[in-house]
């Protein structure tokens, strides 16, 4: 019965795998071509910085986003709650809510990199 429920995410993870596959294909195609193109230099540079800062906001946001989601985790299995109710839901739905306002108020803390 497991393996009925698991089936179909089979797919979609193919699926999910080959378009990441092909974004990080043309980033790299892109940015061969933008400093192949003589651009200037403070372009290229701003490009690559504003890049590299989304990826750390983005790992930061995950990171606070999934800590969130095990502190409720950690709640629902301190209460012992073993049904799947809407309570247990709000739960961890408030847990990643609280995840990414966290990360909103952390992130407009950050310095700006330049």
């Amino acid at each position: 019965m497991t393996e009925d429920l698991l089936l179909p995410f089979i797919p979609i993870s193919l699926f999910l795998c080959i378009t990441y596959a092909i974004k990080a294909v043309v980033d790299a195609r892109v940015r061969k071509q933008l400093v192949g193109s003589n651009a200037s230099e403070d372009l290229v540079r701003s490009i690559v910085e504003a890049d590299e800062r989304r990826r750390r906001h983005a790992s930061l946001r995950w990171g606070v986003t999934l800590v969130a989601l095990a502190v409720g985790f950690g709640l629902i299995e301190a209460f012992d709650w073993r049904d799947v109710n809407p309570g247990v839901i709000a739960v961890l739905l408030g847990a990643a809510g609280i995840g990414n306002l966290a990360y909103f108020a952390m992130s407009r803390r950050l310095p700006d990199a330049r």
